[in-house]
């Protein structure tokens, strides 16, 4: 059996941040994988991806190839209308058997899980580890509070809305954001 992390994302663009979080989340939970998930649809985004379902997979196997721990799955790509966390855990629950998951969420997700869609179901098909910020304080009203193992990951405060700007605007992204990443940006003029 391995023990498998799903982070999902809509990665546009990944970036350096999302990485540090995956390799922390890795080694602190023992994990023997981690999947990156781009999302299709997620509900909680109202704006649709800037980059095309092909470019985002494109730009998570660039930054995730040098890493033998990383994978990607594409489960949610081809489907129609919201893509919600739970249906994407029943299907990965049903094709794998064989593994044990846990669904990687960040500090701002953790409070919101009692709204999350089909979320009782969900809670009994995986694990749910929360990625910790500097003064995230958790609710522990929160009936979910005990299901979720909180992992403090190396800050680095960067998101791709940041970064889409900064390529919108020419700027300097050598530090943020892997080599090969950037240079697929930069020849599809992603972002501009």
């Amino acid at each position: 059996m391995m023990k498998i992390g799903i982070f999902g994302g809509t990665f546009d663009p990944p970036h350096y941040g999302h990485l540090m979080v995956a390799q922390e989340v890795l080694e602190s939970c023992q994990l023997d994988k981690i999947w990156f998930l781009p999302s299709h649809r997620p509900p909680h985004k109202t704006e649709r991806s800037i980059s095309t379902d092909e470019q985002r997979k494109d730009m998570v196997n660039l930054a995730i190839e040098r890493n033998q721990d990383f994978e990607m799955s594409l489960v949610e790509f081809g489907r129609k209308g919201l893509s919600y966390t739970y249906d994407t855990v029943r299907y990965l629950t049903e094709m794998h058997p064989e593994h044990r998951f846990s669904f990687i969420i960040g500090a701002d997700m953790i409070n919101d899980l009692p709204n999350w869609h089909k979320i009782d179901e969900l809670i009994k098909l995986i694990s749910f580890v929360g990625v910790a910020r500097p003064g995230f304080e958790f609710d522990i009203s929160n009936p979910y509070h005990t299901e979720i193992r909180i992992v403090e990951a190396p800050q680095f405060e960067i998101s791709s809305s940041f970064l889409r700007k900064r390529f919108r605007e020419k700027g300097n992204t050598r530090y943020f954001i892997p080599d090969d990443v950037r240079n697929y940006i930069e020849e599809k003029g992603l972002y501009e």
